[in-house]
């Protein structure tokens, strides 16, 4: 029911019931508001805009480099910690992630600038407060925070950039559902990473899911095609769009940054 909300208000491009059909966010409980365990520390960052954005900073007592994760349209950073735990126990990095205006304890109202401006006000807090050198930033993004991952990635260096089941458009998310390629599609939220792609030009780690009906699977080949640097490509093999992501995954990653960190750059697997 709501793809096909969506469907109508690409062809009558009205922003706002747009806005609501794409993002989804779950505001901060009472709960979420409960100090934390060492090491983890909640970071409050503003955007150029002046929008106060909530962030949480995982450091690793080993840490070989950080990685930034930007999360997908759903919910908040708060029911990604399993997730972000196995991301830090897998890798052996910091983990920083951060929710975007609207989300949890973030201010403002959920836009695409305003993901754009959260990842780079969390990108500057990494690099000009704690310090941490861009060639040691691995930028993730999953869903919908591929989009923002691409985006960012586009702008600042990093290390590497590591897509998890995510599209090249969310207007070709949409003409897939509805095998209307031939049909125009009026959006104002584009997050068009295929065009964004090329001008990433550190190492790519793409995982696609083979089973995905909402982000199908020819959605990574495309971005696998657009980039210019040295990608390796990973199928999520038997999994859809929100299965938990197996441990062979978190294996393939810290292979693929191992090689980073070691030659600079990964092979290109197509």
């Amino acid at each position: 029911m709501r793809i096909c909300l969506l469907f109508l208000v690409c062809l009558t491009g009205c922003l706002s019931l747009e806005n609501r059909l794409i993002f989804h966010p779950t505001p901060a409980s009472q709960r979420d508001t409960a100090p934390l365990p060492p090491p983890l520390e909640d970071v409050e960052l503003r955007t150029a805009d002046g929008v106060k954005v909530h962030a949480r900073w995982c450091p690793h007592p080993n840490a070989t480099g950080v990685l930034l994760y930007c999360h997908g349209n759903a919910g908040n950073l708060e029911q990604r910690g399993q997730l972000m735990r196995a991301f830090w126990a897998s890798l052996d990095r910091s983990v920083l992630i951060f929710d975007y205006p609207g989300y949890g304890r973030s201010e403002g109202k959920p836009s695409e600038a305003g993901c754009y401006v959260s990842a780079e006000a969390t990108y500057d807090w990494l690099t000009r407060v704690k310090g941490i050198a861009p060639d040691k930033i691995v930028i993730c993004g999953e869903s919908l925070g591929g989009g923002v991952a691409v985006d960012l990635a586009s702008k600042r260096p990093h290390q590497a950039l590591v897509l998890i089941r995510t599209f090249t458009s969310i207007p070709a998310v949409v003409q897939q559902q509805f095998s209307i390629a031939s049909a125009p599609v009026v959006m104002s939220n584009r997050f068009d990473s295929l065009k964004k792609i090329p001008k990433c030009q550190a190492p790519i780690f793409l995982a696609q899911a083979d089973q995905d009906r909402l982000m199908p699977f020819v959605h990574a080949e495309k971005l696998r095609d657009a980039c210019t640097a040295p990608v390796r490509f990973h199928r999520l093999s038997g999994l859809d769009h929100n299965d938990p992501l197996p441990a062979s995954f978190f294996a393939e990653v810290r292979g693929f940054i191992d090689q980073v960190d070691r030659e600079g750059r990964a092979p290109k697997a197509r």
